[in-house]
């Protein structure tokens, strides 16, 4: 059987960073692009990925059976729902959209049509949180009080973008910008997860743009109080030229914590030094051993395409991500903390889902 082939909507940096990770797939391989970027255009020929100067031209392609939507995150709605309704399997990048209501729109859509849906979620392998995962469920820790997920350093979150395209866009609310969006909607996506069966009932969130964004966040702190009273924080500050730890965790049992690496070496990430509440010896404890890596996760897509298995992100995983985005941006525009009933009244269908260990 012929590999399914992948349409690129949007061939930038992380659009690019796909054609790799798809290169090392068997059943699935990047075929072409809608790019109007005539040095990305360019980039993509020297891949022998045939381009187009639309999306709808890509839509109308009969030879492509996924779509890969890697554009700015103010896009993704809309370019995911015009490939469902043109018959194709679709990936979306994270965050899945710019809110719940749009998420939830893709995920019925994706169900109407009989079409995969999936999100990039790949930071749910990371080692640093398969490792922190581990340790909570293997009760190192104890009874849980308190979780933290940071990362801080003095530079913009936009990173190496595509020069060639609006390169500051990831600093522009217009487009999605900001680090809530970026670093934030992997790390709130994991933390919820990790607390699981536990359930966040409470936001109070604080958003600034002080140095690199004069229209979104640079510096984004995210509390979270769940129904079994722990208490979580997910801080993205690019503003601070003293990063705190990656991890810290409080239970009764002991803490840890995880050290800051300027390179996001998740490796690094994962050396919880773990430091008991009765007194003795500090240890770091147990590396988990590796998750996915992002081509298993486009092999398991093409899998549940086939009809032999899910997505590695189901579409409905991420609708609780999208609601403690959705929450965060409310609680910090009114200066005050928001409750979560939706993540209780619809608990069927956003909390069916096992434990990410």
């Amino acid at each position: 059987m012929s590999p399914l082939r992948v349409g690129i909507i949007g061939f930038g940096r992380i659009g690019a960073e796909h054609t790799r990770w798809l290169g090392a797939c068997q059943g699935i391989r990047a075929a072409a692009v809608a790019e109007a970027t005539p040095a990305r255009c360019e980039l993509a020929r020297q891949r022998e990925l045939a381009v187009h100067q639309d999306v709808q031209s890509l839509l109308a392609d009969p030879s492509i059976d996924v779509i890969l939507v890697a554009t700015p995150t103010s896009m993704h709605f809309d370019h995911a729902a015009a490939a469902l309704r043109a018959g194709k399997h679709v990936m979306v990048e994270k965050p899945m959209a710019m809110d719940l209501p749009q998420a939830m729109e893709l995920t019925e859509l994706a169900k109407s049509r009989r079409r995969a849906l999936s999100v990039f979620h790949n930071r749910r392998w990371d080692t640093d949180f398969l490792t922190v995962s581990a340790a909570m469920a293997a009760g190192v820790f104890g009874k849980i009080i308190n979780v933290e997920s940071r990362l801080g350093q003095w530079a913009s979150c936009v990173g190496p973008a595509a020069p060639e395209y609006r390169p500051n866009w990831r600093n522009e609310a217009a487009f999605g910008g900001g680090g809530l969006f970026d670093w934030g909607s992997h790390f709130i996506d994991q933390i919820w997860r990790l607390m699981l069966p536990a359930r966040p009932v409470r936001v109070f969130a604080q958003f600034r743009g002080n140095v690199w964004s004069n229209d979104c966040d640079d510096f984004a702190r995210v509390c979270l109080d769940f129904d079994n009273g722990a208490v979580g924080l997910v801080e993205i500050n690019t503003t601070t030229t003293q990063p705190l730890p990656r991890w810290h965790i409080d239970g009764t049992a002991g803490s840890a914590h995880s050290p800051h690496n300027p390179r996001f070496d998740v490796n690094q990430w994962a050396q919880l030094e773990f430091i008991p509440a009765g007194g003795g010896p500090s240890q770091i404890l147990p590396t988990a051993p590796a998750g996915l890596a992002n081509s298993q996760i486009w092999d398991q897509f093409a899998d549940a395409i086939a009809g032999t298995c899910k997505p590695a992100v189901t579409a409905d995983s991420v609708l609780p991500t999208m609601a403690i985005l959705d929450a965060a941006r409310q609680s910090s525009r009114l200066g005050q903390a928001v409750d979560l009933p939706i993540l209780q009244k619809k608990s069927a269908q956003l909390y069916n889902i096992p434990k990410p260990f």
